[in-house]
């Protein structure tokens, strides 16, 4: 083939590359012809090399979008936790969770216990995992989801979030008990949360215990509701136990001096 052919015909590959929205493709295709060439490929081993690079692409974008797209305030993962620095119940079930069957069988998780030892690292650790391996997910604290749901109420959009929310394959639904709400903002929680009771999975942190859940949400029949749909077949973890986020600060002081 000419120089001029070639390189024409380089330009229409590239042409094709971006209409198709093959990225890989695009920035490649010289190196993976020279490469070819070089390793006398046939044709089906070189399309197949190269829509293999394009398919990896593709799924790494996708963590990283659905990463992204679930809002976590930081990134923390599973991998990072000191197991032994956990409370007993933590260390003996996390095993289980690690697994995300809970996700593919539409049960609930229920961290409750005492602050910083490590609530809300595990849940977004799920959270990074699910997304990861194709779920869809999305992480807010408890007072930022009813600030959204009544924004959505007074804009009129409530159907359009509805929707949405009940598409999450997970729900992290973070800091329950921190701030209390008033009537509107507990009947919203008690009824989207509902709408994903035993289809879909929600993980809950908590620092109050389900005897104190009335405090929070004010009408005691809404709460007995609330809590026997979110713990039906769910997993309870109790968190009580000393400061994992204290040792965590601790060991970082020492390793400063």
């Amino acid at each position: 083939m000419k120089n001029n052919d070639r390189k024409e015909t380089m330009e229409k590959i590239t042409k094709f590359a971006k209409e198709l929205r093959l990225p890989a493709t695009r920035r490649n295709i010289k190196e993976e012809i020279k490469e070819a060439e070089k390793s006398n490929l046939n044709y089906e081993d070189f399309l197949c090399g190269l829509l293999s690079k394009e398919s990896d692409l593709r799924i790494e974008n996708g963590k990283k979008n659905r990463i992204r797209a679930a809002n976590f305030p930081y990134k923390k993962y599973l991998e990072d936790l000191s197991i032994d620095d956990l409370p007993h119940d933590a260390k003996k079930k996390l095993k289980v969770l690690k697994s995300l069957d809970f996700i593919k069988n539409g049960q609930n998780v229920i961290f409750s216990g005492s602050p910083g030892t490590a609530k809300t690292h595990i849940s977004i650790g799920l959270g990074i995992k699910a997304a990861m391996a194709g779920y869809k997910v999305m992480f807010a604290t408890v007072p930022l989801l009813i600030n959204k749901l009544k924004e959505s109420r007074s804009e009129r959009t409530l159907q359009i979030f509805e929707s949405r929310f009940e598409k999450y394959d997970l729900v992290i639904a973070d800091e329950l008990g921190y701030i209390s709400f008033d009537k509107e903002g507990s009947e919203l929680l008690f009824t989207y949360l509902s709408l994903r009771a035993g289809r879909k999975s929600t993980i809950i942190t908590t620092n109050l215990s389900f005897e104190r859940w009335d405090e929070i949400f004010i009408d005691s029949v809404m709460t007995a509701a609330m809590i026997d749909r979110l713990t039906h077949k769910s997993y309870m973890i109790n968190m009580n136990g000393p400061s994992y986020r204290l040792k965590e600060t601790k060991k970082w002081l020492k390793e400063q001096n």
